[in-house]
């Protein structure tokens, strides 16, 4: 059991909190049509990662995680900007910027002192579960130990306070989500300001995004946008309703994939576990495979009326 507790519970917890927080913002992004705002911000985070390494010349993980955020938060306004100004769809808005924001940051890059100089963006794209081990947590004693807690990897702490962020924003501004989400005219009308509560939205998505890919990689990321949240509108037709099903889904996709990646390989005969990021994205589509083909919801939702 020690084994469990150094080993494995710091790489579920972060990945659990990981999921947590993108379904819940997944959620609304899947409403208003912008789900693939993750993979946007994905491919900006270059040019802040390379912009962090010539401003400091360090390749360390702070500096690099501060350089994306900064760029995630500016493709996101971006992307509103483009919206709002060229009246054109949100798909083909995500589509320009990050696509220009990347090249804006291979171009950085290879006219740059940057070229030179190996640059792990791993911080930001890539994460690594596995190598979350507590060192400290000799057992189940050490969750009330405050010298072994503070021994817990960092990226437990920065996902749990992202967690915390995302919760009380969508408990705070619950309405103005909701207004925003399904008639931004009418929001407009009794002042719920849609047009600042979607730039906040697509801000806590790039925040949200970044940190995420620190601890747990892209690919997982982009999953938990997605599938939880839509996995959840096959279930239900009521926000509330549909906003629990994903996070039931986000905690089922975080636990069973890491257990199946690290397990599953060796009850098959096999001598090596796999990717856990990667096995928690492939648990979370299975579950989105499975609302689409037994979901309450399947053969089509309808709108969804007054918030539960």
């Amino acid at each position: 059991m020690s084994d469990f507790v150094m080993l494995s519970l710091m790489p579920m917890v972060v990945g659990t909190a990981a999921a947590l927080a993108c379904a819940l913002v997944g959620n609304f992004l899947v409403l208003r049509r912008q789900s693939l705002i993750g993979d946007a911000v994905s491919h900006v985070v270059l040019p802040g990662i390379v912009a962090a390494f010539l401003l400091t010349g360090v390749v360390a993980p702070i500096p690099m995680l501060a350089g994306a955020t900064v760029a995630a938060i500016v493709a996101a306004g971006l992307i509103a900007l483009v919206r709002r100004a060229g009246g054109v769809e949100p798909g083909a808005a995500m589509g320009v910027v990050f696509t220009s924001l990347f090249a804006a940051g291979v171009l950085l890059l290879e006219t740059s002192g940057a070229r030179s100089v190996h640059l792990d963006v791993e911080h930001a794209l890539l994460g690594n579960l596995e190598s979350l081990i507590w060192f400290e947590g000799l057992g189940w004693s050490a969750l009330l130990d405050p010298s072994a807690l503070a021994a817990v990897p960092p990226q437990v702490w920065r996902l749990i306070v992202v967690l915390a962020i995302v919760s009380a924003f969508v408990v705070l501004f619950w309405k103005e989500l909701v207004l925003g989400s399904f008639d931004p005219v009418f929001a407009a009308t009794v002042g719920a300001r849609p047009a600042l509560f979607d730039a906040a939205l697509m801000l806590l998505t790039a925040v949200v995004a970044v940190f995420a890919f620190e601890a747990v990689g892209s690919i997982l990321v982009v999953a938990m946008f997605v599938c939880p949240p839509a996995a959840a509108r096959l279930m239900t037709d009521r926000l509330v309703p549909q906003v629990m099903w994903s996070l039931a889904f986000a905690v089922l996709s975080a636990v069973g994939g890491y257990v199946l990646a690290g397990y599953g390989p060796l009850w098959l005969g096999y001598q090596s576990s796999v990717s856990a990021a990667g096995m928690i994205a492939v648990v979370s589509g299975l579950i989105l495979a499975a609302a689409c083909v037994a979901g309450p919801r399947r053969k089509g939702t309808r709108s969804i009326g007054a918030p539960a």
